[in-house]
This record gives C-alpha cells, sequence and structure tokens, in this order.
C-alpha cells in the first residue's frame, strides 16, 4: 500500500527495556517491607474502611424515585 514503510519508527533501547520488565514483572519481583505494607493496605484495609461505612449507611438513603422537596435521608 501507499507509504508503510516510510513511517517506521528507529526503536529505543530504554523502551525495549521497559516493555522486557512490564512484561517479565513475576520474575522480578522481591517482597519487601514496602511492598507487603502496600498490599496490606490495599487487600485488608481499604475493604475494612469501604465494608464500615456501607454497614453505618446501611438503609439511610433511599434514592429511588425521589421528587422534588423530598429529602434524601429517611432515619
Amino acid at each position: 500500500m501507499a507509504g508503510l514503510e516510510h513511517y517506521r519508527m528507529a526503536m529505543d533501547p530504554a523502551i525495549q527495556k521497559l516493555g522486557n520488565m512490564t512484561t517479565n514483572r513475576h520474575k522480578y519481583f522481591r517482597w519487601t517491607p514496602r511492598t507487603a505494607r502496600i498490599t496490606f493496605m490495599y487487600a485488608i484495609v481499604v475493604p475494612t474502611i469501604f465494608g464500615i461505612i456501607a454497614y453505618k449507611t446501611d438503609g439511610k438513603y433511599d434514592l429511588r424515585a425521589k421528587r422534588k422537596g423530598d429529602l434524601i435521608s429517611e432515619f
């Protein structure tokens, strides 16, 4: 087709290295105190906070079929 060979880019070695590291990330992962703390925060603390908020606000808000002038909270 017309002109496909004219738009080839030279491959940057740094971008190739980054792509290779991203593809093989599981081979280079190491448990450190920092990665353990981040994993703990995302796996335990964040869901716990959302669960507490959901439990405390359960049944307080009914956001369906509200009309102008009605209150959002029904507690």
